[in-house]
């Protein structure tokens, strides 16, 4: 293997830039200059920060024109207005008719079937208790003795063996035509105890 390497190309004579006619020659001491690549490009930075500056510098005045604006639309007092003063206005009296009141008028009371006292109408002919749930009720004959058809309306108390009411039952009828008779039942509600008697509260007999 040889050692052996060829000579560097010579150097090539660069071109020199001349001053143009009349300019001073450049100082020794001077920069260099530039070159026009970088100008352009700060060039077009400055014109882009002075467009931005202008734009923030409308917004900003717009925004305190509005502000301004809306502010004394707010603090504005109310025009006065020029028309002439009105009296205030009179209305006429009202003439009132005096209130009536209507005669009150009682609702009609059923009659009552003439005749002896409808309490004598019923007997009870059975009193006793359901032999599966202790209920009691009381069997009623119903003998219509006034001169008119009738209905009735026949009230029964449950009372212990000592007195007190432990329940209670109504029986109703239809048209009982006069001396005819009915059989009716007065069903109680509750568990009665042994011994309970019934007895006729109140009977209503009212002519058909």
């Amino acid at each position: 293997m040889s050692d052996y390497f060829p000579p560097p190309p010579p150097e090539q004579p660069q071109p020199e830039h001349r001053a143009p006619a009349g300019a001073s020659p450049p100082s020794p001491w001077a920069a260099p200059a530039a070159p026009p690549g970088r100008q352009r490009t700060g060039l077009i930075v400055t014109l882009a920060v002075g467009g931005g500056l202008v734009v923030a510098g409308a917004m900003v005045a717009l925004v305190y024109s509005l502000m301004d604006s809306v502010s004394d639309s707010i603090a504005l007092p109310p025009e006065r207005s020029d028309a002439p003063y009105s009296e205030p206005y009179d209305e006429e009296p009202y003439d009132e008719e005096p209130y009536e009141e209507e005669p009150y008028e009682e609702e009609p009371v059923e009659p009552v079937a003439p005749g002896p006292p409808a309490e004598g109408d019923v007997t009870i002919t059975k009193c006793t208790r359901d032999s599966l749930i202790s209920w009691p009720h009381a069997d009623l004959r119903i003998v219509n003795r006034s001169g008119s058809p009738a209905a009735y309306i026949v009230s029964i108390t449950f009372v212990d063996a000592d007195g007190a009411v432990v329940s209670d039952g109504i029986a109703t009828t239809e048209e009982v035509a006069p001396g005819a008779s009915v059989k009716v039942r007065a069903q109680g509600s509750g568990e009665a105890a042994a011994g309970t008697k019934c007895r006729i509260a109140e009977v209503d007999r009212h002519a058909l």
